[in-house]
């Protein structure tokens, strides 16, 4: 991706390690006091990927702790939110007279320009700093989210969580401009999750509550593509809203909500026709399988859009 950069203690000499690290942390979100009680046998790797005008960091750790002062804070400030996202491993965190501890999938905020003291077990995770000027809630709201369990298994916090994780496992094809796209998304999703756990959605700008319900309807279509009761109508019914309100949420893109779903739908069929692994499965269950269950329609579908028979494309691989 553009603008990563990658750290590995293992590149470093044995002794020089930590203090490394220290300074990398640092550099990253701002300045800490890190420990470790094995600084000697310390290791830990990092993927730095700069989507402004966030920053999102894939992190492997081992045990360590680090504390922000009103000392360091009075030295430097970049008042940022910062987002913890345990995939594995657990970490205690203590802010503003309030302590919890986070494992796996339980996302967590603490605030740059406030004293925090975190210490964590051997950790596999994702940080993230967002510019604190960037989330549309009121500081003394926000302020009452700080240390808690952000749920990452539901809603937003269910589509940040996905967001980071694949960022974690995977470098991808992305390319100059999909940085910042990717950054405006994550804001976007963050900006709702607090909200949502606030119950002040409504107090979000409507721009932001439009894409934010935007990327619900992609993902919860993408979860039921093979559905072919799969309508607008249904997609409506799901998020509490009338379908003409979900087509008024589609009027900024390029294509029509049935295009697109037939789009993805035929994507994911050509995507299963390629895979030696399918072979032996006849093609109307793979069209099914993808919300067509009439092959004759698919079929024809098939061929208008890509210039082959399904069994033609099927037989270039």
């Amino acid at each position: 991706m553009q603008g990563a950069t990658v750290f590995r203690t293992g590149e470093v000499d044995p002794a020089d390690r930590f203090d490394c690290w220290r300074d990398l942390m640092s550099k990253t979100l701002c300045p800490m006091d890190l420990d470790s009680e094995h600084p000697e046998h310390f290791q830990a790797e990092t993927r730095v990927l700069e989507l402004q005008p966030v920053s999102v960091w894939p992190t492997t750790v081992e045990p360590m702790s680090w504390r922000r002062t009103p000392r360091l804070i009075r030295h430097s400030d970049p008042e940022y939110y910062h987002l913890t996202f345990p995939i594995t491993g657990s970490v205690g965190i203590t802010q503003a007279g309030r302590e919890a501890v986070h494992g796996p999938g339980e996302m967590y905020v603490v605030d740059t320009s406030q004293p925090f003291h975190c210490v964590t077990s051997r950790l596999h995770g994702v940080g993230l700093e967002v510019p604190r000027k960037l989330v549309p809630l009121r500081k003394e709201k926000a302020d009452l989210l700080l240390t808690r369990r952000l749920p990452g298994d539901e809603g937003y916090g269910s589509l940040l969580a996905q967001l980071l994780g694949q960022l974690a496992k995977d470098t991808g094809p992305y390319g100059p401009a999909d940085g910042p796209r990717l950054g405006s998304i994550i804001v976007d999703l963050l900006s709702s999750l607090l909200a949502h756990v606030l119950d002040r959605e409504t107090f979000l700008p409507p721009e932001t509550r439009q894409r934010t319900l935007s990327l619900r309807i992609r993902a919860f279509i993408e979860e039921n593509l093979d559905d072919p009761e799969l309508t607008p109508r249904s997609i409506a019914e799901a998020h509490h809203i009338s379908p003409s309100y979900v087509h008024r949420v589609f009027q900024q893109e390029e294509e029509t909500l049935a295009a697109w779903i037939r789009r993805r739908r035929l994507e994911r069929v050509r995507r299963y026709l390629a895979d030696p692994a399918l072979n032996d499965t006849p093609i109307y269950a793979l069209a099914a399988r993808c919300g067509f269950p009439c092959g004759a329609d698919f079929s024809r579908i098939f061929r208008r859009t890509y210039g082959l028979t399904p069994r033609e494309f099927r037989r270039q691989y």
